[in-house]
This record gives C-alpha cells, structure tokens and sequence, in this order.
C-alpha cells in the first residue's frame, strides 16, 4: 500500500532487460555494430518516452532517476541564467530533491520565493502572478503532490509562466502514469520523472528539456547523450523503462483513476462501517489523484500506526519516503494545515499501483479498521 514510494517491475519490463543483459553488452558510443546495437535500444527508448509527452526525441536525457533530473534542472537554470536575474519561484510542498536545491542557491545569494498552499495543497494562480517579475528565471511546481495526490493545473500555470521571463520546471514523477502530460499544451520547459514509479527499474529516470532551452550538464566528463549528461548509459534499465512508457502509455489514465477511486471508497466504507474517527488530508475530487489517499486516524500516532500495519503485514508512508528515516513531521501537511495541526501527527499515506488488486485493499482496510478501532 506504499507504490507512491515506488512499484513492482512489470514482468515485461524484467524480460526486455533481462534480454538486454544476456545478449547486448555493447557500449552505446561505440561505433561498432555491438556498440549501435546499444545505441539502438537507447534510441528505442528515447522516443517512446518522447511520444508520451509529446516532445521530440533530442530532447529527452536519461538521468539516474527524478532527484537527478530535479537538481539538473534547477540548478542549471540559476547558474545559466544569474545575469537576467536571481529570483526563483516554487512551493511549500514540493518534493525534497527541489526544496534541497533551492536551500543551496538561497546559500549562493538566489532568492526563493515559497509560495503558500490551500488545505487541498494549491497554490494561487493570483499568487503567482504577482510574485512574478522581470528577474524572475524559474518557476518549478509539481504535477501531483506525492503526499496527499494533488493534481496541479499545469496548463494554466504554464500560461502565465509564458507570458514572462521565467523557465517552467515540472516534477512529474507522480505524474506519469497517472495523469496525461503534454509539454507542449502545458507550456512546460523542463520535465522530470522516474522509471520507478511507473513499474521500471530503479535508479534511471529522464529530464525533458526545451531544445530553446540549453542548460550546462550537472555531470561532466564524456560526451554520453549529446553532451548533456557524462557516463556510460544503463543500456538494459534504459530499455526496460522504454518498455514500462509503452505500457502506461496504452493505460486509460480515467479508468485507472476510477478504478482508484473505488480503491478509496472501499477504505473509507470500512473505516465508516468500523466507526472510525478520520478526516482526509486533501480531497477526494477529480482535482487530485486517486492513487494517493491520505488519512488522519483520529488520536493515533503515525509511526504507531505504521507499526501496528507493518506488523500486520502492510506497508504504508507517514509521508515522502525520501524523508521516512527522518521523525520529523510531513512537511506537506505542515503547509496545508499548520505545524500545530493534530493532522500533521496522525496521518499516513496510503497508495495504489497498477498492480493492487482488490482483494489486497479489502484484506487492508479490515486490518487497518481492526488496529484503529483498538487504538482509538
């Protein structure tokens, strides 16, 4: 109940990288036929992810998953583009891997501009309108919040992003897969996202960037993907990402939220059944995504209640697994609610994947009404 943090490999994308791994062990800048042997399943690859977001091939780099792609794309921006200006716009809610980021050019003199959310996690388009200036040279928000699942407005924050000085970063990496992303529609100049979340391997991801836009690479070295990103590619997990694209590609994004949805309602029904106390952090509307539900258990601690379920037998979150060896409270909730929140204490993240299945969630929800109605 945790494939927010990450999914299971689809069984397809193990035997194209299994493949990959038996029969093509060629460099991919050589230039003998091993090597565009190589070339060609990168190739492959690269345009099947171009594809689903409607960017071109020469635009896409492979990267070592979503933080890497965060911190190219931030960090080659501010450096890039110091001389226009040092100010830069983003959220209280965005994942660690931009929020660490942006601490480090507030270090170097860069202003930050953080800006507040509601209690569902959105931001004001007003808000952003007037914080934005001539020396403005980056907005970066979110597609789908990993905490609590919303779903950003991202063509309208595009609009107004065009219409100034400003690049436009989106970290997608709960976005793929569970909504439709258009980089051209949306106005977007730099994507990021992760084979991970999708059910592909670990420690490979991509950025998309503008081909009007050119960043200098985080990674130096050898001329690997145009230049942009130095080091010799992971041939077979880039392969196996190219295959789990193809396949969430071919997903109806509205019935697998539907099917979320109903995912959602067979908790909540359980916990209501139980005589639960809880409350919804977020919402429950067709403006977030149906993958994440977060609830707060009345009177019940989040690590005790983690606890209990993975005593159980069942994994869930008490936020962002990049911070979960952290006890400090969600930084999300913290934003929504306010620090002194009972929410920010006494709530879990519960999420789905293509691979839940139902009977899983019903077994869930009965464990989960069975340890609250005890500790509450």
């Amino acid at each position: 109940m945790d494939n927010a943090a990450t999914t299971p490999m689809s069984p397809k994308v193990i035997d194209v990288i299994t493949n990959e791994m038996t029969t093509d062990f060629g460099n991919a800048s050589s230039t003998y036929e091993i090597g565009r042997t190589a070339r060609h399943a990168i190739d492959q690859a690269r345009t099947k992810i171009a594809n689903v977001i409607n960017a071109e091939d020469n635009e896409i780099v492979f990267t070592s998953g979503g933080s890497e792609s965060n911190n190219t794309a931030i960090f080659g921006v501010a450096h890039s583009r110091r001389s226009i200006g040092k100010r830069i716009i983003t959220t209280k809610i965005e994942h660690p891997s931009v929020l660490e980021p942006m601490k480090q050019l507030e270090r170097e003199g860069y202003e930050v501009i953080y800006l507040d959310v509601d209690q569902n996690g959105r931001i004001s388009l007003a808000d952003l309108k007037a914080n934005l200036t001539p020396e403005t040279i980056l907005v970066s928000i979110m597609a789908v919040n990993n905490e609590i699942g919303t779903i950003n407005p991202l063509e309208a924050i595009g609009e107004v992003v065009a219409g100034s000085n400003a690049y436009f970063h989106v970290d997608a990496v709960q976005g793929l897969g569970n909504i439709e992303l258009d980089v051209q529609k949306m106005q977007i100049d730099f994507l990021s996202s992760s084979a991970h979340k999708i059910n592909g391997p670990k420690f490979l991801g991509f950025l998309y960037e503008n081909k009007k836009a050119k960043l200098p690479p985080l990674i130096l070295g050898g001329e690997q993907e145009t230049k942009r990103r130095a080091g010799t590619e992971n041939v077979p997990a880039i392969a196996g990402f190219g295959e789990a694209v193809s396949e969430i590609a071919a997903v109806d994004k509205m019935q697998l939220q539907s099917k979320y949805h109903h995912f959602q309602e067979l908790i909540l029904n359980e916990l209501e059944q139980a005589k639960i106390k809880y409350e919804i952090n977020g919402g429950f509307d067709e403006q977030f995504s149906h993958h994440v539900l977060n609830l707060r258990l009345n009177g019940i601690s989040t690590i005790v209640l983690q606890t209990n379920l993975d005593l159980a037998g069942f994994a869930v979150s008490g936020g962002s697994a990049c911070t979960a060896g952290s006890l400090e409270p969600s930084h999300v909730l913290k934003a929504c609610f306010g620090a002194e929140s009972p929410r920010v204490t006494e709530s879990i993240r519960i999420s789905f994947g293509r691979y839940t299945t139902e009977d899983e969630v019903k077994k869930f929800a009965k464990q989960l009404a069975k340890i609250a109605s005890k500790l509450q």
